[in-house]
């Protein structure tokens, strides 16, 4: 853990954990020099991960509910960089313009502005995502508990404790994360469409996630060595 003070907190909630193989090659050409991807049974991985956000706000600030809770769509890899593992964002969906505008310039993360329709229902959240002609729509919601056995692809996947993004002129940047580890419930899901991903997609990984919450704070990016 950082010695010094993290910056910012929210809560992540009702996540779905979506898996697919990719091939390692289409991944890799967007990668900065410097980051390697993190391969799991020898493949690289495409993860799509529906949830939504509460209390995003620098540290010590308010956190309006108007502003500062909100519906985010990721489609993310795994990458290391001298034998750190984090997770390498390919776009991130948001409905306000301003919060994708606000990550885009200071995180240098590559935020979306998309139309996003989360319903929540008896048999499970409604959730859809249009960003052009990208689009995704699924129910979903938890089932029994699923705890990330030592060395599992669940544990693989989802006990990350950092991001990975890329400043103007190329330096890499990793900002790091803490919270606790994953309460994973095996998800029941209903997947009707997903294209939003940029990179072709190959088989489903049969093992799908959901968590109802975690809470979460990270500090400032910093310069990798």
């Amino acid at each position: 853990m950082p010695v010094r003070p993290w910056s910012w907190e929210q809560g992540w909630c009702d996540l779905l954990f979506l898996h697919y193989a990719v091939e390692p090659a289409a991944l890799a050409a967007l990668l900065p020099p410097g980051l390697q991807l993190d391969l799991h049974d020898d493949k690289a991985w495409i993860g799509v991960v529906p949830f939504r956000m509460e209390g995003v706000t620098k540290r010590g600030w308010p956190a309006p509910a108007w502003l500062c809770d909100f519906a985010e769509f990721n489609v993310r890899t795994y990458v290391t960089h001298q034998g750190k593992s984090g997770v390498w964002f390919l776009s991130l969906d948001v409905v306000n313009p301003l919060v994708a505008g606000f990550a885009r310039t200071f995180f240098h993360l590559p935020y979306e502005r998309a139309q996003i329709g989360l319903e929540i229902k008896p048999e499970g959240l409604h959730y859809t995502v249009q960003r052009g002609d990208r689009r995704f729509a699924a129910i979903y919601s938890g089932g029994q508990p699923a705890p990330a056995a030592p060395g599992s692809f669940a544990e693989w996947a989802t006990e990350r404790y950092c991001l990975y993004t890329v400043a103007l002129g190329g330096r890499i940047l990793r900002a790091e994360v803490q919270h606790p580890r994953w309460q994973l419930q095996k998800a029941k899901l209903l997947l009707k469409t997903n294209t939003m991903s940029s990179v072709a997609l190959g088989a489903q990984h049969p093992e799908v996630y959901y968590s109802r919450r975690i809470d979460v704070v990270i500090w400032p990016l910093a310069p990798v060595s």
